[in-house]
């Protein structure tokens, strides 16, 4: 009895993991600039391998296996979103401007307004 409900778990997950590993590369595929792209890429790329690492420590008997497999879900939800998060940032810094549909910058600097002069007596 279990092992069918682990089986049916390790089939739902994969299956989970599988589709949010296409939605993200459709959206590489689909989406208009770089850091749309990158966000479908970091976003539903860890959450679809997560799926599919936590699928392979349900199903292993290995306990090194298990291990590695959540080790490996740690890490990658640990480092991917902020990886992308340096890289979309030099990218904006080196000028890869952002799609003209784009409702708001946030990296936009706007000039800061001059001092006030002080006057001396």
């Amino acid at each position: 009895m279990i092992d069918a409900i682990l089986t049916v778990l390790v089939g739902l997950l994969m299956i989970f993991g599988g589709g949010f590993s296409l939605v993200a590369a459709i959206g590489l595929n689909r989406l208009p600039d770089l850091y749309s792209r990158m966000h479908s890429a970091s976003k539903a790329g860890t959450l679809g391998s997560g799926a599919v690492l936590i699928a392979l420590a349900i199903d292993t008997d290995d306990i090194a296996t298990m291990t590695r497999a959540l080790a490996g879900f740690v890490f990658l939800l640990l480092t991917a979103p902020i990886a992308a998060h340096l890289l979309a940032k030099a990218a904006y810094e080196a000028g890869y401007r952002m799609w003209s549909g784009s409702v708001r910058d946030d990296m936009h600097k706007t000039p800061e307004p001059p001092a006030p002069a002080s006057s001396q007596n």
